[in-house]
């Protein structure tokens, strides 16, 4: 384990030195359509809006999901994540809002920062009531919202090929470690058809002594400036899920 911690922070030293100049916004708004895959099945199941606006000297950035109304028969889906942060792109404040059937959930996480030490209040609301605990990592850490615009920061021109990176997660309850990996360049076939250039990188979810904690992911990043998130695919256990950039 105490190996494993070693190469964690060398990733982490690593890949913050590959930040470049924090972007400045003004407004942007990214729509997505999700796309289920069931063998050779593909159906439109759900939208989403990634957002941002300028607010004071920081910024207030909000993803919201939604299932589609023949997806709502079966499994309505109402998420919303939302996110307060610095100039420089830090999470100040993160709230999970999760309405999935039945089922209901909020988290807020207040951050706060001692040099290169970062804390957060997570405080959890549950229908059987409400719990808090405090989270911490010895660096700069990300909620998942905030995250995706610290990797649009990124040099890629400077990481190097199927090299690991890793940066630390705050989710409601536990501190992740996010593992990225640069694929290269590659044509993105978009929901229209047409092909755009992507920076291809994979992620890798996993809690303290390597144990994976959810899924991994692929994500490819438009090769401008904008550095947009164009598309999103996850596996399943039937199947897999595709989150297509819209605009």
């Amino acid at each position: 384990m105490m190996n494993w911690k070693l190469g964690a922070l060398v990733a982490l030293v690593a890949m913050f030195s590959l930040q470049g100049e924090a972007r400045t916004y003004t407004t942007e708004k990214l729509n997505y359509q999700i796309v289920y895959q069931w063998g050779m099945v593909w159906k439109h199941a759900g939208d989403a809006t990634l957002s941002i606006k300028r607010n004071g000297n920081g910024y207030n950035a909000m993803l919201t999901g939604k299932t589609r109304s023949w997806a709502d028969r079966i499994f309505p889906v109402r998420d919303t994540l939302k996110c307060t942060m610095d100039s420089k792109m830090a999470p100040l404040k993160y709230e999970k809002l999760t309405h999935e059937k039945s089922y209901y959930a909020r988290d807020v996480l207040d951050f706060s920062y001692n040099y290169s030490h970062t804390t957060a209040t997570a405080t959890r609301y549950r229908p059987s009531g409400k719990t808090s605990i405090t989270l911490s990592a010895k660096c700069q850490a990300y909620d998942m919202l905030s995250v995706f615009y610290m990797l649009r920061n990124l040099d890629y021109v400077q990481l190097a090929k199927n090299k690991n990176y890793t940066t630390v997660i705050f989710s409601g309850k536990e501190k992740e470690y996010l593992t990225i990996r640069y694929k290269g360049e590659e044509n993105v076939k978009m929901r229209d058809g047409s092909k755009r250039k992507g920076y291809h990188i994979t992620f890798k979810f996993t809690q303290e002594g390597g144990k994976r904690s959810s899924d991994d992911l692929d994500a490819w990043m438009s090769v401008d400036d904008e550095r947009i998130p164009l598309m999103i695919v996850g596996k399943l256990p039937v199947g897999q899920v595709k989150c297509y950039y819209v605009n």
